[in-house]
């Protein structure tokens, strides 16, 4: 039969897995967004969890009710709040599998917040973007039930991988590499409208090129732009939550946080529906 779902959050990756999950065979998923409540932005997602086969939910506890394992998928800045709500309503044997990106700090704080209910609460830290991948993109797990939460849904085509029993460690990995990803992407960007602007990009690139073999940075300079209007604000999000884990260490979070505003700057803007 397969495991009871619900989703909190019904976004690109809400919808993504919501979809595939059912069409892999899990029997049901209920949805909720906090969009579901507002009535100039609910239509299309609401449509759009109707042909998928999932129910839409009016609430997140209606949502969470009865099922399994309840999949946070919101935004890094929710993640927390997702789950202190959750800890009102979750039952003992349920898991909240919070694949948000936030600090390791954030996680250890929800992870209190919904064991201390009485309910399991299990980390998630999605490696890469999720659109090419689906599902089966890497996502590293931590906590006591990761690997029942792993167990639950790598037969219905997800790739989870527990790596350890407590709750930050996972999200420190992200978030440790998603500093090199998104700065890399900011530094290109930054690099490429300034060497357009001077009309020298061939020059510039071209340098690059002979300095790091196998780079084409010209492409590079085009795909990455791209990931920055697309997904700015959401790794603008995450690179707060890297600046602030930085800041934890005792380390000047000063350049994550400049990544983060370069995300943000590129990102383009989005309608309101």
């Amino acid at each position: 039969m397969g495991p009871r779902l619900a989703i909190i959050g019904y976004g690109e990756v809400g919808t993504l897995f919501a979809g595939d999950l059912l069409a892999k065979g899990v029997p049901a998923i209920s949805v909720y967004d906090i969009k579901f409540g507002q009535p100039d932005r609910a239509a299309p997602l609401l449509e759009r969890a109707r042909a998928a086969g999932a129910r839409a939910a009016a609430s997140a506890a209606e949502a969470a009710e009865g099922a399994d394992i309840v999949i946070s998928a919101v935004t890094a800045d929710q993640a927390l709040a997702v789950a202190q709500e959750a800890s009102g309503y979750l039952k003992p044997g349920q898991i909240l599998f919070d694949i948000n990106s936030a600090a390791p700090h954030t996680k250890v704080a929800a992870g209190k917040a919904v064991e201390g209910a009485g309910a399991d609460y299990v980390e998630g830290a999605v490696m890469a973007p999720v659109s090419a991948p689906r599902l089966a993109v890497p996502i590293l797990g931590g906590g006591a039930r990761a690997q029942a939460v792993a167990d639950a849904l790598v037969p219905f085509g997800m790739n989870i991988r527990p790596v350890s029993l407590t709750h930050g460690r996972a999200s420190a990995m992200k978030l440790c590499r998603s500093i090199m990803v998104k700065g890399i992407e900011a530094l290109i960007v930054d690099c490429a409208r300034a060497a357009r602007a001077f009309d020298v990009a061939d020059e510039v690139f071209g340098s690059l090129d002979a300095s790091f073999p196998g780079m084409d940075f010209a492409k590079l300079a085009d795909t990455m732009a791209e990931r920055v209007a697309t997904h700015g604000v959401r790794r603008a999000a995450e690179m707060r939550e890297a600046a602030d884990m930085v800041a934890d260490l005792g380390f000047a979070p000063d350049l994550v946080r400049a990544v983060a505003e370069a995300q943000q700057r590129g990102a383009k803007a989005k309608p309101a529906h």
